[in-house]
C-alpha cells in the first residue's frame, strides 16, 4: 500500500509537522516502504504463537542482595548546612 503525498501531507498535519515541498517526494517514499513493511509484518502467521516477554530464552542474572556499602549519612551530611533528623533543610519557595 504505497501512501500519496495528500495523505502524507495529512498525518504530517496531524503530527503538527512541517514538511518542505521539495523533502515530500523523499519523505512519501521512506513513509510507503515502513507502510509496505508492516503489511507484511501482518501478513505473516501467527496463530499457534504463544506470546512472549522477550525473544531470547533466558533469565536475568541477579547478584546477592547484600549491603556493599556502610552508612555514612551523617559524614556526608557535616557538609551540609542545615540539617535535622537527618533530612536537608532548605529554605521554602513556595507559600
Amino acid at each position: 500500500m504505497s501512501l500519496s503525498k495528500d495523505q502524507v501531507q495529512h498525518i504530517a498535519t496531524l503530527a503538527r509537522l512541517t514538511i518542505a515541498e521539495e523533502e515530500m517526494d523523499d519523505v512519501v517514499g521512506k513513509l510507503s516502504r515502513i507502510v509496505d513493511f508492516v503489511d507484511q509484518l501482518q501478513a505473516a502467521p501467527t496463530e499457534n504463537v504463544v506470546p512472549m516477554a522477550h525473544p531470547l530464552n533466558t533469565c536475568q542474572r541477579l547478584r546477592a542482595d547484600a549491603v556493599t556499602e556502610g552508612n555514612e549519612r551523617d559524614r556526608i551530611q557535616a557538609n551540609a548546612s542545615a540539617v535535622h533528623d537527618g533530612l536537608y533543610l532548605v529554605p521554602k519557595v513556595l507559600d
